[in-house]
């Protein structure tokens, strides 16, 4: 079976990884321990309109990384909770697909290599995919 790399995709993967700085930790070693704040609103683009989804998704950013922060994990339902992973794999995946070369999260996250390997060995076993699979699409792919 031949590779479905394409010059497009060798492209977004290319600057996704020159756009975003090597941050994390290396095998072995141990996060630093993390500061507890709330998300900070990012500057609204010019395009934005005032109240707008993203204005909304950052407040309830916030408000779940507060409650985090205070001790109290089910402040979202299961269901919520669902709601929202889908919701924002089905918009990063919109994102990239369209060209847009956005990391999944943000220089000097507050999110520690832990809750990204719970959350990614979630979201692989919700649609019966295995790290194999994920690896095998990465080399054809390119990203």
């Amino acid at each position: 079976m031949s590779s479905p790399k394409s010059a497009t995709a060798k492209a977004v993967h290319k600057a996704a990884h020159k756009a975003a700085p090597k941050a994390g930790v290396k095998a072995g070693h141990k996060a630093a321990p993390r500061a507890k704040a709330a998300v900070a609103p990012a500057a609204k683009p010019a395009s934005q309109p005032a109240g707008g989804a993203s204005e909304e998704a950052l407040r309830l950013a916030s408000t779940i990384e507060s409650s985090l922060a205070d001790g109290k994990p089910d402040l979202l339902t299961g269901a919520a909770l669902q709601a929202l992973i889908a919701a924002a794999c089905k918009a990063y995946a919109a994102q990239v697909e369209a060209g847009n070369p956005l990391a999944a999260l943000p220089p000097r996250t507050s999110v520690s290599p832990t809750e990204v390997m719970v959350t990614a060995s979630g979201l692989l076993r919700a649609v019966n995919l295995a790290v194999f699979e994920l690896g095998m699409w990465q080399s054809w792919t390119g990203r």
